[in-house]
């Protein structure tokens, strides 16, 4: 394999991607319309031969020059706030947006790779936790979060039909929520809300009474867990994601003491009525098929990403 398409290749977690294919002698480019993801991100790429950027919207065709060895698609707005503001682009990133990178890799001969994600499990029911790939989810179809949920259970839905309509050759990962550098300050997910309230001194702002819980994967395991999959003989979906569970609240308290912050922790309505209790992959699998598991702690993998921060907002 030579070429390699990146959807939302501009985005927190397309970019680094980016970085790790190039640093392994892929030739790869990057399509984004830049509607969540950022120039900035990938500016470091630009005297890179073998890195090329397309600006465009992949719910609607396009042709690349050349072959493609790999088509992979990440393109999708993926935090809470985007949930509220951008529903409809969501929505067409899972379900055109699929089609149409699905359709390039078949007309290229393409292996297709799908970063799907842990929301596809819903909120799980006791019994289903840690949540294994087995597992086929307990997820509402009308709440606030469901054009995400329902957007990628569909582009898994129609990955798996590719693979056994037209033979074409996919991987699906199911990412759980991962953090670091270049995410945006405004993302609104818990590690970006926290820190950066944290630095301004504001309070932290936790939903409910925090005890709800989530793994936190750090951005480069993460991506090594895409490769070893990308390069697998692993059709199926996998988790990729940090078999540690942390709550709210403990997140929470962390990251002021990391940050020597004096904010106060404040409890807030949820404003999410279908936000999961709990969230914790079971990794047996990747551990198995792909020899991977997360190396980078969650206290090493949160002052990286508070330094980052602080530069995003000049402090």
């Amino acid at each position: 394999m030579s070429h390699v398409i990146v959807s939302g290749g501009a985005g927190f977690i397309g970019s680094h991607l980016c970085d790790r294919l190039l640093d392994e002698g892929w030739e790869v480019t990057a399509v984004d319309n830049l509607l969540t993801g950022r120039l900035q991100n990938i500016r470091h790429l630009d005297s890179n031969p073998r890195f090329h950027f397309l600006e465009h919207d992949v719910t609607l065709p396009f042709t690349c020059n050349g072959r493609v060895d790999c088509v992979m698609h990440l393109a999708s707005p993926a935090s809470p706030p985007d949930f509220k503001t951008l529903p409809l682009q969501t929505l067409r990133a899972g379900s055109f947006g699929t089609h149409c990178m699905l359709d390039l890799a078949h007309a290229q001969g393409a292996r297709f790779f799908l970063a799907s994600t842990s929301e596809v499990y819903g909120d799980p029911p006791p019994e289903h936790h840690p949540q294994r790939e087995e597992y086929w989810g307990y997820v509402s179809c009308t709440g606030l979060r469901s054009v995400y949920d329902e957007s990628k259970r569909y582009a898994e839905a129609a990955t798996m039909a590719y693979h056994r309509a037209c033979g074409l050759d996919t991987r699906i990962v199911r990412i759980f929520n991962t953090y670091g550098p270049r995410m945006r300050p405004d993302d609104g997910r818990i590690v970006t809300n926290f820190a950066c309230q944290a630095l301004r001194g504001e309070p932290l702002t936790v939903y409910g009474e925090g005890q709800q819980t989530r793994s936190f994967c750090y951005v480069s395991d993460l991506v090594d867990g895409f490769v070893r999959l990308l390069l697998s003989d692993e059709t199926g979906p996998v988790n990729l994601g940090t078999p540690e569970e942390y709550t709210v609240l403990q997140v929470a308290e962390m990251i002021i003491e990391l940050t020597g912050s004096s904010s106060a922790i404040v409890c807030v309505p949820q404003p999410f009525e279908d936000d999961p209790r709990q969230r914790k992959p079971d990794i047996s699998k990747a551990r198995r098929v792909l020899g991977w598991e997360p190396k980078i702690s969650l206290l090493d993998g949160l002052r990286r990403t508070i330094d980052f921060l602080k530069g995003e907002l000049a402090l």
